[in-house]
């Protein structure tokens, strides 16, 4: 059977770990917030109504993705697709093309940073496999303009943090609604994986503080998955109406 994502891609174990999935969408979800194109997540009110449910739907479509076989997964793909053009549609007027990259980058950059912080460094080779997917992805999606190759989406990326990012309403909006979903505690634990995960160019702009008390607490977290622990500290982390689907995460 033909994949989208092969069997034994990196992309795959990535993706097949839910302390992975949740580090990239901390760091995405610091930076829905401050793009400059955030005001289409508004549009709907879905987002800031819901974040959590948002996060676990994207994330259903993501794993959709990198797990079906490969029609399944361009069907997803056009999916994704139609969805933004109804929404498109109703406010008469089209999504920037650069706000469609901005996404497949922070997928991309955000599934490596997770990897390496929270498992072990990435080869070259891994990390080309890893923009290989998401420029697939994004042909599939009819973007233009697109970074041919790893290295050459790196500095695509940092004129991208450089040119679409800024602090509005909409972000500090945002983050209320984080606080208001997570509650105190656990959104203070958001903010700390953020100052792990996220770019510089992003950080000097996010309500979060510049020390990190996270960092020694990753590597016991480390260890504690040799040992099965992390499943308790998981437990006792996330929000309980979320501890389920958040479980299946770690079931492929």
């Amino acid at each position: 059977m033909k994949y989208f994502v092969a069997e034994g891609s990196i992309v795959r174990e990535i993706w097949s770990k839910a302390d992975n999935i949740l580090f990239i969408f901390a760091g995405s979800a610091a930076e829905f917030a401050l793009n400059k194109a955030v005001d289409w997540l508004y549009f709907t009110g879905r987002l800031p109504a819901d974040p959590l449910g948002r996060l676990f739907s994207t994330v259903a479509y993501g794993r959709m993705i990198i797990f079906s076989e490969y029609d399944g997964a361009l069907a997803a793909i056009d999916k994704i697709n139609a969805i933004h053009h109804g929404v498109e549609q109703a406010r008469g007027a089209p999504i920037p093309d650069w706000a469609y990259r901005d996404v497949l980058f922070m997928l991309i950059d955000y599934s490596v940073r997770s990897f390496e912080l929270l498992e072990r460094p990435l080869s070259d080779e891994e990390k080309e496999e890893v923009f290989e997917v998401f420029y697939r992805m994004g042909l599939r999606m009819g973007l233009k303009d697109m970074p041919y190759n790893y290295q050459h989406w790196l500095t695509v990326r940092t004129e991208h943090l450089e040119a679409d990012l800024i602090k509005c309403d909409f972000t500090t909006d945002l983050f209320k609604q984080y606080k208001k979903h997570l509650g105190p505690a656990r959104y203070q634990l958001l903010k700390q994986v953020q100052l792990l995960i996220v770019p510089d160019e992003a950080k000097r702009l996010l309500p979060i503080y510049s020390i990190s008390y996270l960092r020694p607490v990753i590597g016991f977290y480390k260890l504690s998955r040799l040992v099965g622990l992390h499943g308790l500290l998981k437990e006792a982390i996330l929000p309980p109406a979320y501890k389920s689907q958040i479980r299946e995460m770690d079931v492929w």
